[in-house]
């Protein structure tokens, strides 16, 4: 460890199974080698890790201790779970205070660059805490994105992905489907329009457990369950992706590939508000966008799916999905973003 290494703790509760961790576990890693901080990820379960990072990594995994009293420089809670208390109080010791950040969940709405960068000092400790919301515009926070992203894109052979697992040749006319989503009732209704489709569908499906089968038109596949860096080639290799939660919702973004959204569900539908929000922004880059609308509403049980009409749109969406993309690159990257924010407040 380098003497004048910058020390950042992030605090990580697994609620939505692998979207908190893996926000956590891509922030985590950025900074340790991009940013070169000694980053410890305390989390209360670190199982979806195993699975999202097998690979070595520079940031050290902690189980969750309440009892932990050594605050680093820079302090990261995501999604409010707030330290342990005997870490605080260890905080509010120290002869120059932590900086202090909320990491908050990714949200469209209009409110959030007014919030983004807000203190909230503490009620009793000469603490104070910074909000830093992720966002899609300038002053948010901005979206994770790794600096050799464009440049592993570049060099990605989706041949070689389908024969590494074991996938057959693209048919002519083939639109391939990924499917990362919660539950949903709404899809078998939708693998048997695939089926009657006049062109060949291959959905694969990450971490499932079906077995290969093909019906009418449709072939789906099952794959392993991806870690982070290859579930961006799965994205890469498709024409269509189904994404959830909030990790590979961002992946899909940059991809720069027409994607779906399951939204994470949350009671009496307030989770709509979330998803008209980001739809307000996104189905206006330009034609489809009312097909957009209609079939995400309807994929988180807000209707019923009309695939012809989402498909006769796809053309004009994968056009919008790259626009979109290249106006997300035109903002620094989340980890980039929150260093700087960070190194104003040690000054």
């Amino acid at each position: 460890m380098k003497s004048d290494q910058l020390h950042c703790d992030i605090f990580c509760r697994v609620v939505d199974n692998y979207g908190d961790a893996a926000v956590c576990w891509r922030l985590a890693r950025q900074l340790a080698v991009e940013h070169d901080w000694h980053v410890r990820l305390w989390i209360d379960d670190p199982a979806p890790l195993r699975k999202l990072a097998p690979i070595s990594s520079p940031v050290e995994v902690r189980p969750w201790d309440n009892e932990i009293d050594d605050p680093a420089d820079i302090v990261i809670e995501a999604f409010a779970c707030e330290p342990p208390a005997a870490y605080i109080a260890a905080m509010a010791k120290e002869k120059h205070a932590p900086v202090w950040l909320n990491l908050e969940y990714l949200s469209a709405e209009t409110w959030v660059a007014s919030c983004h960068g807000l203190p909230s000092p503490h009620p009793r400790l000469r603490l104070t805490k910074h909000f830093f919301f992720p966002g899609f515009t300038a002053g948010t926070g901005s979206l994770l994105r790794e600096r050799d992203y464009t440049a592993r894109r570049t060099v990605f052979n989706e041949t070689a992905f389908r024969e590494e697992f074991g996938l057959p040749g693209r048919q002519t006319d083939e639109l391939v489907v990924s499917l990362f989503s919660y539950s949903n009732p709404a899809l078998p209704a939708l693998q048997e329009v695939w089926s009657q489709s006049p062109t060949p569908i291959s959905l694969l499906v990450p971490g499932g457990t079906e077995p290969a089968s093909q019906t009418g038109n449709l072939r789906q596949y099952p794959l392993p369950f991806l870690p982070q860096i290859r579930y961006d080639e799965l994205l890469w290799a498709c024409d269509l992706n189904f994404v959830r939660g909030e990790d590979s919702f961002v992946r899909a973004q940059w991809a720069a590939k027409p994607f779906v959204w399951h939204i994470y569900p949350q009671a009496e539908g307030a989770h709509f508000i979330k998803l008209d929000a980001f739809l307000a922004r996104y189905a206006k880059v330009g034609a489809g966008g009312t097909a957009l609308r209609h079939f995400w509403h309807t994929w988180n049980g807000d209707g019923t799916l009309d695939w012809p009409e989402f498909a006769t749109a796809l053309p004009a969406l994968t056009r919008n999905a790259q626009t979109w993309t290249k106006e997300l690159a035109s903002h620094p990257d989340l980890a980039t973003s929150l260093v700087q924010f960070c190194l104003e407040r040690l000054k």
